[in-house]
């Protein structure tokens, strides 16, 4: 391979790679609500569903230490267990944020008992505000401080079929 054909060969993959960052999949339609969200953290995705049926799946980005329990502030982890979405934060630093009800009074317990504190601002939100460009790049990379990251078009989706209140069950 010639370095000319080396060079149009990576550019080619780049394209492709920008591509798929940001194609946007199809809407939902109007007036579909879910009513459970269910993250899969091993599998790094967040369902919707509306009773037993699916509604759509995403690709997330976790804490950057995705593997266990939220104990405490700034550990770096994404709680595990079953919340709900208590409100959405309109003022937040990221592309729309809805609030996971963590810490539960147990959290808060067994954070405590271990002398810390149990932290607290757990959300779904989409990309960091200014870095929506980088799209579906995101999930390369472990980078939130416990949050849920979707792409800003995501949570678009998200916050539109999501009401407050929904449950939301975090699984290992």
């Amino acid at each position: 391979m010639t370095r000319r054909q080396g060079a149009i060969t990576v550019l080619g993959v780049i394209a492709v790679a920008v591509a798929w960052a940001v194609w946007p999949h199809s809407p939902l339609p109007d007036g579909v609500r879910a009513d459970r969200i269910v993250v899969r953290k091993a599998e790094r995705t967040l369902s919707l569903y509306r009773g037993p049926e699916l509604l759509r799946s995403y690709r997330v980005a976790l804490g950057s230490v995705p593997i266990g329990h939220k104990r405490r502030e700034g550990d770096g982890r994404t709680p595990e267990g079953n919340y709900t979405i208590d409100y959405r934060l309109p003022d937040s630093d990221f592309h729309r944020a809805l609030h996971i009800s963590y810490p539960s009074p147990a959290d808060t317990r067994a954070a405590r008992s271990a002398g810390a504190d149990p932290g607290g601002l757990i959300m779904v939100h989409g990309m960091k505000d200014g870095f929506g460009f980088i799209g579906r790049l995101h999930i390369l990379v472990d980078w939130t401080n416990g949050c849920i990251a979707v792409t800003d078009r995501e949570i678009d989706e998200i916050s539109r079929l999501v009401a407050d209140g929904t449950p939301i069950q975090i699984e290992p």
